[in-house]
Parts: C-alpha cells; structure tokens; sequence
C-alpha cells in the first residue's frame, strides 16, 4: 500500500476515527481474515453468517495492524464507517489514482480466470514489479484488498474480475480501471444467478467496456459472445484462438502425456513453437491471451515463445498434476461449472490415453434452471472420453452418474468416494478430482498421501 495517515484514510473512506492517533501511518496490506493482517495494515470487519469480524478487531491491533475498519466503535485503534466493503473499494481507488505509473492488466471469463491471472502475472513479473495475488480475490470485498496490496514500487497489477450479476464488473471497473483486459469465454456457471448465457455475456463485456480508447481488448475468437464484445468497447480488439482469422493463434496443437500442450504461435510478427509446463490443452487459449498481453507490452513473438513454457500455476487445487503411490492425480478441486469439468475431463483423457482413469466428481453449484442437464451431460462427456470409472459424490451430483451410465457410481460423501480408492486403485491408474468447494480436495489429499491398495 502507499503510505497514509489514519486521518488521510478515514478522509477516503469518509469514515470517523475513534480510539487512534490520526498520525498513526498506514502501511501494510488491508485484510479481512484477522489472521493475515500485516503490521501498519488495516483489518476489515465484516459481519458475515458465522463470525463478526468486530469480535476480532483486538486481536487484529496485536497482530500490528494500524487500525480497524469497522461499523462501530470497537475500543482499539478504529476507522467507522458505514459499509466496510464500500470504505475500502474507495481507498483502493484512491490508491490508483495516486499511484500514477500502474498498468493494471484485467480477466475475466465464466472458467479460468484464476489460471490465466496467475498466468498473466507471472509474465508481467519478467518486466517488473507486480502484484498479482493467488487465489480469486475478485468480488466487492477480495478486490480492493488485492488492489491494495500495490505498493509505490508496484509497476503492474494483474487482476481477475468476477462477477455475479450484472453491474458488479462495472463496479470493480470503478475500483481499479485496466488499461489491457482479456475476456476468456461464457459459460453457464453461476447461471441460476444470471438467468441466461447472454446476460453472463452482458455482465462478462463490463471489462471491455469500461477500457479507455488508448487501451486493449482481448477476445476469444472461438467464443462466439465474446467475440461479439468487440462492439461494447472502444478500445483496440486484439482476437486471439484457434479461428483462422484470430491475430494471435495456435496452430499445430499436440498434447503429451502429462497433458501439456505443445503449438505454433502465430502473431502479426512471425510464429514460433511452443511448448507449456502447466497442463490440459484448454490452457492454450488462456496462454495465447497471455501473449496477447505480453505483446502489447513490447515482446516479440521469439520472446513470447522463451516466457510462456516458464510459466506455471500459482493458486491451489487448479489443474495440479502430480504423482502418489505410482497414481498420476489431477487435482482440479477448487470449483467447477460444466465448462471447467469439460476441460478438465479432456485432459484426464489425455493424461490417462492407455491407462485406467478414473473421475471423482462433485456437484456444480449455482446452475438455476440447468442443474439437472448440467449435470447429465457432464456424465455423458465422461462416458464419450471412454473415462473408465465415475464417483459421482453426493446426492446433488446423481445426474453425473446417470449421464454416464456404465460403471458410474453414486457415493454419499468424499469418505465413501476414498474409500472405493483405497480398495480398487492401482497403480498407473490416472485420477481427476474436481467440485463446486464441496470437500472434494479431502480426495485429493487423500490421494497425495498415497491411498493405493
């Protein structure tokens, strides 16, 4: 964060100061778990469902932290105001607009958006500081955290944009403004909440739209709403994909058997080949928006082709290969909507060509309507790529076992699902464990201490 007083801080937030010293600087991090405060930094307190943070706020100042952001007085060091989210949305402006010099590079899209961030900063850092924090701190309240965690050093900021509605990218827009944003594709995730494909469209196209004319939009070529994007905003439209007329393309593409993608990057410049470390052959469109990025910003396609094999993937349970008890895992459990758990199949058919594999599965939450098909035809697909055995876990998932018929099985919880793992795995089996945050990554812990028979 740059450097402010209390005072000057509460001005930003028009919050009133209680209990501190309004020369007090603030210089750390704004967090809202009073776990991760940092010393000089602000906690936010929220009220939510299950714990006040208010109730934290002194273990919170014992932690280091200046001050407390909070909706009352709370008898330490305190900034009151009267929405916590909204207060720090506005400092997090204020740290943009007072920095000066910082390229924020943008993402968005219904899947991958946490990879290709993650992605995205790991390119940015070979050209100079860069926040680009892990995980998906991409709503009202994670946003503007992330956003402060820019220093004066800071050169870029790699941020993903998530959405539940329409108007809620627009508003994160507001916050931090990008100046090169990448729209990824549209899918049906959280579907239940927007109603149709086309408003997730409309909500996703925020990001182009809020571009300022000197900046860049990166649509997906093989998306057909999203290539449609390009009459929402007036910046300058970079296509990329596998379409013949995408600027920046792939060609040629292969998969090993680890999944990683090998191709021939085309741009306006020349092509180059290239091969990834990270796995599953949907990566090639989120790595090509990544060259996009990197090309804006001065990197010739032989450079881009040196950088992008060197990337790897930053936050957890997202497309993580690895190997236990002579068993290949893909650990693919942070979340799921029909579109990831497509791209996730295929790579476990990519992965597992020649070997049993096997597709633990978990609900996928927030489908409204296209719950039940969505589910259906996630077991279909597993049952089209030839996976050899479905654990569909919980009742939710049962149409995942239904739609894929055949061996497919329905198991009440991420114990039984262990369970049949431990009695029937083998090694050189191939296992993907992927869910809507439903414990599915207790399977996939399970496997990495090695539960084979």
């Amino acid at each position: 964060m740059i450097p402010m007083t209390l005072a000057d801080a509460a001005a930003v937030m028009g919050g009133v100061l209680h209990d501190a010293d309004p020369e007090t600087l603030v210089t750390g991090t704004a967090e809202h778990n009073s776990q991760a405060v940092t010393p000089g930094g602000l906690f936010v307190a929220i009220a939510g469902a299950r714990f006040d943070g208010h109730d934290f706020a002194e273990q919170a100042i014992h932690s280091g932290a200046a001050a407390v952001v909070a909706t009352r007085p709370v008898g330490v060091p305190a900034i009151v105001v009267g929405d916590p989210e909204i207060a720090v949305g506005r400092l997090a402006a204020e740290l943009v607009r007072r920095h000066g010099d910082l390229t924020i590079v943008g993402v968005t899209g219904s899947s991958g958006k946490t990879t290709t961030k993650d992605l995205i900063a790991g390119l940015l850092r070979t050209l100079g500081p860069t926040v680009g924090p892990p995980g998906s701190p991409n709503n009202e309240l994670g946003f503007p955290c992330a956003v402060l965690k820019a220093t004066a050093e800071t050169r870029f900021l790699a941020m993903e944009y998530g959405s539940r509605g329409v108007g809620h990218i627009e508003y994160l827009c507001r916050i931090a403004q990008p100046r090169i944003a990448a729209v990824l594709n549209v899918g049906v995730a959280h579907l239940g909440a927007f109603g149709s494909a086309d408003v997730i469209a409309e909500a996703k196209s925020e990001l182009v739209a809020a571009l300022p004319e000197d900046g860049l939009a990166i649509l997906n070529a093989d998306d057909h709403r999203v290539r449609a994007m390009a009459g929402r905003t007036k910046a300058r439209v970079v296509l990329v994909g596998e379409a013949p007329d995408a600027d920046i393309r792939a060609e040629d593409v292969t998969v090993d058997d680890r999944g990683r993608p090998s191709f021939t990057l085309v741009t306006p410049e020349g092509s180059a080949p290239v091969t990834l470390a990270v796995s599953g052959r949907h990566q090639v469109g989120n790595m090509l928006a990544v060259a996009a990025i990197g090309r804006e910003l001065g990197m010739s396609t032989e450079t881009l082709a040196g950088v992008l094999p060197g990337l790897r993937l930053v936050s957890a349970r997202r497309m993580d290969v690895f190997d236990s008890g002579g068993v290949t895992v893909i650990d693919d459990s942070y979340n799921a909507n029909p579109a990831s758990m497509a791209a996730a199949l295929r790579a476990l058919a990519d992965i597992g060509r020649g070997r049993r594999s096997w597709a633990v599965l978990g609900y996928m939450a927030e489908l409204g309507d296209a719950e039940r098909e969505g589910h259906l035809e996630t077991g279909r697909l597993a049952a089209e790529l030839g996976v050899s055995r479905v654990l569909a876990v919980s009742a939710e998932a049962a149409g995942i076992a239904e739609g894929a018929g055949g061996e497919a099985v329905l198991l009440q919880d991420q114990e039984a699902a262990i369970a049949v793992l431990r009695a029937e795995l083998r090694p050189g089996d191939v296992v993907l464990v992927k869910g809507s945050r439903y414990r599915t990554w207790q399977v996939a812990d399970a496997l990495r201490e090695g539960i084979t028979a």
